[in-house]
């Protein structure tokens, strides 16, 4: 791995996201850990240092739930770099109750689609300069199984739904995902670019415990028994060092195979649906 290629990694101060940090950090990457809250993001900057043995890892802070601090994340990441060679969007919730964003978005859409929407797009310019070097950059958002249950009817009530319960707003962001994988995939091909979205396995972390009483109730009886996160953390890695992503363009994969996703996934004009009402919410039309 060149000794200045950069990665970007969201939802970086714990979980799958952290421990996506240490893998990229331990083949050599600059590694720049995106959280929230100033005091974890330090800890996760330190203990990423502290297990990768590189003290080429950095911070940068952004709360998912604003537009607006999406667009300071990727104002700080093109002032301070002058390319971008991986983008893992990992940061996402399950939101326990209906609440909005600070933008007046439903809170699970907004974090788990919009924000790494909006991102990826800021942050293209860089992507594209390194293809330009004759890099290999790459797009590697985490999705889930749990895309299966989502279903999209129209793409202009995902911001304020009328059905909404935390595991439906869930699978939703997690079709919106792949849906976005694959759209982005078309609109990236002969640029040397590659996009691809994951399944990181029923992992432990802490994600379920806010599924709603019930769901949380049963996630958290059965987290003991489910991989941890850094096994969660291999596809991510394996995406974004693999020596030739081209096969993985516009796919889902679980573990380092090709998956197929729902049926509900493949539907591309679903996708292009989705992509022209998120650029509208997020300005970018």
């Amino acid at each position: 791995m060149a000794a200045d290629t950069v990665a970007l990694v969201t939802g970086a101060t714990a979980g799958i996201g952290l421990h996506t940090g240490i893998g990229l950090a331990r083949v050599g990457m600059r590694v720049i850990l995106a959280g929230r809250d100033p005091a974890r993001a330090e800890a996760a900057r330190r203990f990423v240092a502290e297990r990768s043995g590189s003290q080429a890892v950095e911070t940068a802070l952004a709360d998912f739930a604003s537009l607006a601090a999406v667009r300071r994340l990727a104002g700080s990441v093109i002032s301070h770099h002058d390319r971008l060679d991986v983008l893992v969007n990992n940061a996402g919730l399950i939101s326990r109750e209906f609440v909005r964003s600070r933008d007046g978005i439903e809170m699970t859409f907004a974090v788990n689609h919009l924000a790494p929407f909006l991102l990826t797009n800021l942050l293209l310019g860089r992507l594209t300069t390194s293809a330009a070097d004759g890099r290999s950059p790459r797009i590697v958002t985490v999705a889930s199984t749990a895309h299966r249950g989502g279903r999209i009817a129209d793409p202009a009530a995902l911001a304020d739904p009328t059905d909404w319960a935390p595991l439906r707003a869930y699978s939703r962001s997690k079709l919106c995902n792949i849906l976005f994988t694959r759209a982005l995939a078309r609109r990236l091909e002969g640029t040397g670019v590659v996009a691809s979205c994951l399944h990181p396995g029923i992992i432990a972390t802490k994600i379920g415990d806010s599924a709603g009483a019930v769901s949380g109730f049963g996630w958290r009886l059965i987290k003991p028994l489910l991989a941890t996160p850094r096994k969660g953390a291999a596809t991510s890695v394996f995406l974004a060092t693999v020596a030739d992503p081209r096969p993985f363009n516009g796919a889902y994969v679980a573990g380092t195979k090709v998956a197929r996703p729902d049926a509900a996934a493949l539907d591309d004009d679903l996708g292009e649906r989705l992509w022209a009402e998120s650029a509208r919410l997020v300005g970018l039309d």
